[in-house]
């Protein structure tokens, strides 16, 4: 029997209502495990950091994930690892052996001039779908709203499909504050002058992917998401989890909240 009332998603592949899963080094067995029960709601996964170049078996589990139409790349961490040893050649061989189908650009761990990134962002649309991270991975690093509105725009301009809102995996940093909450004031700014659909923002805790689907709604962009966290995530996106229970029910079903 199908639910009614439930907030519209689109299918894959989608444009918006991005999940963006991060994978830290999940084995095989676990990747087909969570293709068997997420595939259809998940749209990138991200091979974090430099785990695609110590992991075994990362070309194989690339396939199986490509095999269920997900967009694969490997951490913005690893790109700037080979950039700041002078090797992009040899990071362009890396995607290519693991046959990497997105590409992920980030400055986060050190300063690259903002013209070289959006040159290395156009470099890489040539061939593939970019994603390019915004804001630093340390707590110290501060940027004002001026900074993120303009890289995020220049950014989308070079080549990128989505530009990430930074948090790392312990969502505490970039867009969010030490303790984990999100930076109202900063979002607000960014989503005055840069399109909701194209952001990709970092939300690896429960908390912060409430914050979002009750600001911005269902179809939210959501990234950094624990692998087997992508289900749990979407029936918060459809309401069927007690922290968005009532944000999709019509009017008149508001009053049957508990007090």
């Amino acid at each position: 029997m199908k639910l009614t009332l439930l907030p519209e998603r689109e299918a894959k592949p989608r444009k918006k209502g991005i999940t963006m899963v991060m994978d830290k080094g999940l084995g095989i067995s676990q990747a087909r495990d969570l293709m068997s029960t997420a595939a259809h709601l998940i749209d990138f996964i991200k091979l974090g950091f430099g785990t695609s170049y110590v992991s075994n078996n990362v070309e194989e589990k690339v396939r199986l994930y490509q095999e269920y139409n997900i967009k694969v790349f490997a951490g913005g961490t690893l790109f700037e690892a080979f950039l700041i040893r002078n090797q992009l050649d040899n990071y362009l061989k890396h995607l290519e052996n693991l046959g990497l189908d997105a590409v992920e650009v980030s400055d986060g761990s050190f300063k690259i001039p903002h013209e070289e990134k959006c040159g290395y962002i156009e470099k890489f649309s040539r061939d593939r779908l970019v994603l390019s991270e915004v804001g630093a991975k340390e707590a110290g690093v501060v940027m004002n709203h001026g900074e993120w509105v303009t890289q995020m725009k220049h950014e989308l301009e070079a080549g990128s499909s989505y530009v990430i809102g930074e948090a790392r995996e312990s969502g505490n940093v970039g867009i969010y504050s030490q303790n984990g909450k999100a930076d109202n004031s900063l979002i607000n700014d960014i989503l005055k002058e840069v399109p909701k659909d194209k952001i990709i923002w970092e939300a690896p805790l429960k908390p912060q992917q409430v914050w979002f689907i009750k600001m911005q709604g269902a179809e939210v962009n959501l990234g950094n998401i624990a692998p087997f966290d992508a289900v749990p995530l979407e029936t918060l996106r459809l309401g069927l989890r007690g922290d968005t229970f009532f944000d999709f029910l019509p009017a008149d079903l508001q009053h049957l909240k508990l007090e």
